[in-house]
């Protein structure tokens, strides 16, 4: 059943595609007839149409396009209903006046193809076979992008490029004047031609930026200047930049000099504010130029089909961190036993790999903890408060159909109603992004728990905070945005974006974090005790949703191994259809957790125990599940996180040894070696296993 955006979503595409047949239709009959009012507003509303529809609607176009309706045979059927219905207009001459319009007509569409010509050919000097971030590479003769409207939005081009043509012809068409229809067509023809001589200018010497051989070549001698040692490899999809992101910080505070290596180009814009040099290599036989550089470890928080590609790389070791930690077995994936190594946060993953079967042995595990986790702050006590502050953050419903993957579906609306008749409950309710990607009850449950919080929220009523709080709140918004949004022109493309993004100011990731912190102070400040908040959004994040509460309620999922470094109350709903006992024993993240049913029942144990700690009975047993999960706190995790790329990194400076020694009798082994991987390497495919990213 689809939901309820996507039919009105429909409706106006159907209904946009229907006037504009009616515009087509109406102009046809005004021309014919001729009926000159209507032929000239079915003219006027046709062009408008579709201008607008430029900006509003551009998938319903790209299917027009699909059936070889395009804007350019769109424009060219409006301009040719144009001349036939002058035609047919009395005090028109065909012959002195309509043949000069529809010879000046044809050179305007010349000149329109030209400019399409030479916006491909500009295109092409301005594609770099890498992207980078975070390093200066004014060498490669970096400069401006030209306007996006000449070089890359063609129909937009096409179309208000016609419009003093249109404006002309339908002068023409009340006057019988055809000098107002030369003096549009001359408009256009200007615009048009000098669009595509301005457009010309990239082509020249001073606009035109380095070659693919020497950014190749300049890509090598940065390797060889800056000599990384440790990096983190990432591939995958636009919703999937969170992976990379969680572990920025911990990256840039390993020993060496980091470097963050992506594979899609939109990715490098994904990537959150870092001072780690960053270098996206899209094509396979450009990344193995990294063969030949200092880099030693990769460190992989995700799975995907490009992971393969890099793991040629001999001379690299890689490590497999995850984004996460769940207790479901299907987060143990087989494609783990690709990597040297596996780093967990603690015994408990340990346990889990061995227990997944999946031939990744253990001396292949290294348990480094969660080095991320350091802002989630201590378990204090009971609320301070009048209100407890319940955090239900469900997960999504997962791809393998298991019921109980997310409580959303079973218990959702269950558990948020009996938090909502309990006058003393703040709830926040932070649902899973991909919520009803793949089940869309899910996502339909997820509408109705998000209705019940806003209709709770029309019940209750007390004080709020004053004008101040919200002017601080977009104060900081303001100072936030102004470190984290770059300030790119709209013609900006990737090249333009290199050179702005260069090296990065110094100790910028510090202000952007403090100014994060701030914000979040503000934004639960800005709002009274008793209000319930929906969070759709990226902030605020996870870890200040964990502070903010009191309790967790949450499903089986790494949010719950997270937030036990804060050893706070917590409970699991149950959907799974396992008893209580079998569910404890299947997954040890709830061992110390208050199970709930798909009906909600211990809702009610679970606020007394949080209200009056002499009550809570799992206080001891989340201690010693938090260590199980994450390993012990001293030393910390930094330190063993550390302590474990350096480690990998002297296996890989052991192996290269050993390969020299094992090599050198042999002349020329190693460079043949590489020059048969590269020449593979060029020779694969883009398909599927390329580009489907299976994160983990």
């Amino acid at each position: 059943m689809p939901s309820a955006g996507i039919v009105p979503r429909r409706a106006v595409q159907l209904a946009a595609l229907f006037a504009m047949m009616v515009a087509f239709t109406a102009q046809l009959v005004g021309a014919l007839l001729p009926v000159i009012p209507l032929f000239i507003a079915a003219s006027v509303v046709n062009l408008g149409l579709d201008l607008v529809l430029q900006h509003k609607q551009p998938g319903l176009l790209a299917v027009l396009g699909r059936i070889r309706f395009d804007v350019t045979v769109r424009q060219l059927l409006r301009d040719m209903l144009i001349l036939v219905g002058l035609l047919h207009i009395d005090g028109i001459n065909p012959l002195e006046e309509q043949a000069p319009l529809t010879i000046t007509l044809l050179l305007f569409y010349g000149t329109h193809f030209v400019c399409q010509a030479v916006a491909v050919l500009v295109r092409r000097t301005r594609s770099m076979p890498f992207v980078t971030r975070n390093i200066d590479a004014s060498a490669l003769r970096l400069c401006d992008a030209p306007p996006r409207i000449l070089s890359r939005q063609t129909g937009r081009r096409l179309l208000r490029f016609s419009v003093p043509t249109t404006a002309g012809m339908m002068l023409t068409s009340i006057t019988t004047d055809a000098y107002w229809g030369g003096v549009g067509l001359a408009v256009s023809l200007a615009l048009s031609a000098g669009g595509t001589l301005y457009l010309g200018t990239w082509l020249l010497p001073k606009k035109r930026v380095a070659t693919e051989k020497q950014a190749l070549e300049w890509l090598d001698n940065w390797l060889a200047d800056y000599r990384p040692t440790v990096g983190m490899y990432f591939s995958g999809g636009a919703s999937s930049a969170y992976q990379a992101n969680m572990w920025l910080s911990t990256l840039a505070s390993l020993d060496g000099n980091p470097i963050i290596v992506l594979r899609e180009r939109f990715m490098v814009q994904k990537i959150e504010a870092t001072d780690v040099p960053i270098v996206c290599i899209p094509k396979v036989a450009n990344l193995m130029r990294l063969e030949h550089s200092t880099l030693k470890v990769l460190l992989h928080p995700a799975n995907s089909g490009k992971t393969s590609q890099i793991l040629r790389i001999p001379s690299i070791k890689h490590a497999f961190t995850n984004h996460g930690e769940s207790d479901k077995l299907s987060s143990c994936n087989p494609y783990a036993k690709a990597y040297d190594e596996v780093w967990v946060a603690g015994p408990a993953a340990r346990d889990r790999y061995q227990l997944a079967d999946i031939g990744v042995e253990d001396k292949d595990v290294v348990e480094v903890g969660r080095p991320q986790l350091a802002p989630i702050q201590p378990y204090t006590g009971a609320p301070a408060g009048r209100m407890t502050t319940v955090l239900y953050a469900p997960t999504w419903e997962g791809w393998d159909g298991n019921p109980g993957n997310t409580s959303v579906i079973l218990a959702g609306e269950n558990i948020v109603r009996e938090l909502l008749a309990d006058e003393k409950v703040r709830l926040l309710y932070k649902p899973h992004p991909m919520t009803g990607s793949v089940d869309p009850r899910a996502g339909a449950a997820n509408s109705r728990i998000q209705a019940m919080i806003t209709e709770a929220n029309a019940g209750r009523g007390g004080a709020r905070p004053g004008a101040e709080a919200a002017a601080e709140l977009a104060r900081r918004t303001e100072e936030l945005d102004a470190l984290t949004t770059s300030a790119f022109r709209k013609s900006a493309d990737e090249l333009e974006r290199m050179r702005l993004q260069g090296t990065p100011d110094e100790g910028r990731a510090a202000a952007v974090d403090a100014a994060v912190t701030a914000w979040e102070a503000a934004y639960w400040a800005s709002f009274p005790e008793w209000e319930h908040r929906v969070i759709t959004t990226a902030r605020p994040g996870i870890f200040s949703c964990f502070n903010e509460a009191d309790v967790l309620i949450s499903d089986v999922s790494s949010v719950v191994s997270d937030y036990l470094t804060s050893e706070k109350p917590y409970a699991v709903a149950n959907t799974s259809g396992m008893s209580e006992d079998d569910f404890r024993a299947n997954f040890p993240t709830v061992r110390a957790a208050t199970i709930l049913t798909p009906e909600a029942s211990g809702v009610g144990g679970l606020l007394d125990a949080v209200r009056h700690p002499e009550k809570d009975t799992l206080a001891a047993e989340r201690a010693e599940l938090k260590e199980h999960l994450l390993g012990p706190s001293d030393p910390p995790s930094s330190v063993r996180f550390n302590q474990a790329a350096l480690d990998l990194c002297t296996k890989a400076d052991e192996r290269r040894v050993r390969m020299e020694s094992r090599l050198s009798g042999i002349p020329g082994q190693r460079s043949q070696e590489g020059a048969k991987d590269a020449g593979t390497a060029g020779h694969e495919t883009s398909g599927a296993a390329e580009d489907t990213t299976a994160a983990v």
